[in-house]
């Protein structure tokens, strides 16, 4: 049941104690960190919500009257509670903080969420991570399931329920075995691109969706052509290089592979396949404690 109009609030009562404790009005407004006049604004609110006066001023402080005696009594239990409460939700927030489960689309994941623990380990060294990795579209199921704080995705898409907030940059690149015709070639052309069947991630791929979405926007008519769909990274790039097609993944996932000489980039022109990467967290949602943390260092 909702309690009377007549209870003072904690901040007035606690303001009570710290008068009767310390003799003056000055020193409690001063040990709760308020100027005299919001003190002594606090105690008159408090004598106006209880009908009776509850402290005398005199010259030499200030002194409970036999009424602000009995009600300091009883305000020392409520403010005991309270003090146990905070300390409660306290030891709540840490257990929280102490855990933090992520979850991240499969690039993201593997070649920049190992930079970024190693830097919130030195901010959160106590906190135990959990990841959890998939495609964007799971990686946004897991967070609208409660089952992540926070995830990063790389698909363009937005997802109903949640914040998207843009936290860096990547590039998906053109690869081909070294016996391909097109590694022969400095670059090709989008209609080139477009006619010929790729090795591609499953449906709901970040990957897959940011291409798809990019050439899509250049040629409305085109439909994909799938020579072959896998479900990781690294079952891609051994399907390119035993020479089965051509592929189109992140600039990260095949960095080493490029300058090793395994696979071949050539450029496409008349087509942008810069992108951005995400993190995503449920909508009306604050972050706080290590997620936040996480979501800076990934901005950075």
């Amino acid at each position: 049941m909702p309690l009377s109009p007549r209870v003072p609030d904690l901040a007035a009562l606690d303001l009570l104690l710290s008068v009767i404790e310390l003799g003056s009005l000055g020193r409690a407004a001063a040990a709760h960190g308020i100027s005299q006049p919001s003190a002594s604004s606090r105690i008159r609110y408090l004598e106006k919500l209880v009908g009776v006066p509850v402290l005398e001023r005199t010259t030499l402080g200030s002194r409970p009257t036999p009424a602000g005696s009995l009600i300091a009594e009883w305000a020392r239990g409520v403010i005991h509670a309270a003090e146990q409460l905070d300390a409660g939700i306290d030891t709540l927030r840490a257990e929280r903080h102490s855990h933090l489960r992520v979850a991240a689309s499969q690039t993201i994941a593997e070649y920049l969420f190992p930079g970024w623990l190693m830097k919130l380990r030195a901010t959160a060294p106590d906190t135990a991570i959990a990841l959890e990795s998939g495609n964007s579209v799971e990686v946004a199921q897991q967070v609208l399931d409660n089952k992540a704080a926070i995830g990063f995705i790389e698909s363009p898409q937005n997802f109903r329920g949640l914040e998207s907030h843009i936290v860096t940059g990547d590039r998906l690149v053109v690869v081909v075995a070294p016996t391909h015709r097109w590694a022969r070639r400095g670059s090709i052309t989008l209609d080139e691109l477009a006619e010929t069947p790729l090795i591609q991630r499953e449906p709901g791929s970040g990957t897959r969706n940011w291409f798809e979405h990019a050439i899509s926007r250049r040629i409305p008519t085109w439909t994909p052509d799938v020579a072959l769909e896998l479900s990781s990274t690294t079952a891609i790039k051994t399907a390119v290089a035993s020479g089965v097609g051509p592929a189109v993944l992140s600039s990260l996932a095949v960095a080493a592979e490029i300058a090793a000489g395994t696979l071949v980039s050539p450029t496409v022109t008349g087509l942008d396949l810069n992108r951005t990467l995400r993190a995503v967290w449920p909508t009306g949602h604050r972050l706080t404690g290590p997620a936040r943390d996480l979501y800076t260092i990934a901005r950075n």
